[in-house]
């Protein structure tokens, strides 16, 4: 065997083209990232090494997904509170995005963010 490949083309294996790529690493165990929603904005989340904890929240119900593998993401649209957490030593995840970075696509706010949504 000589390794894995896996291959991400826009809107074929993901529902949108991707116009930005970043990374999250070094993240000191014990601490979070996210911590924000976005109102445009959908994002593929991968585990490119180690693993990390996603929980997303709507405003009204929480779920939390545990990356880990590379060959896998997952896919967060619009209007999700995101937080990550739980970052193994060594891990990278990788954040693929359907827009270029606009601050005014942000709610840091929790609350402001459940206004936005109503709730």
């Amino acid at each position: 065997m000589n390794g894995n490949l896996t291959s991400i083309t826009n809107s074929k294996e993901i529902p949108f083209d991707v116009k930005r790529i970043y990374y999250l690493y070094d993240v000191p165990g014990g601490n979070s990232r996210g911590g924000h929603a976005h109102k445009d904005l959908h994002q593929i989340m991968i585990a490119l090494s180690g693993s990390f904890t996603v929980t997303l929240d709507d405003g009204v119900n929480k779920k939390s997904f545990h990356l880990y593998q590379p060959y896998q993401g997952l896919l967060i649209p619009p209007g999700l509170w995101r937080d990550l957490d739980t970052f193994s030593s060594g891990s990278i995840c990788m954040v693929l995005a359907s827009e270029l970075y606009d601050e005014n696509d942000y709610f840091r706010d929790f609350q402001k963010f459940k206004d936005w949504k109503q709730i």
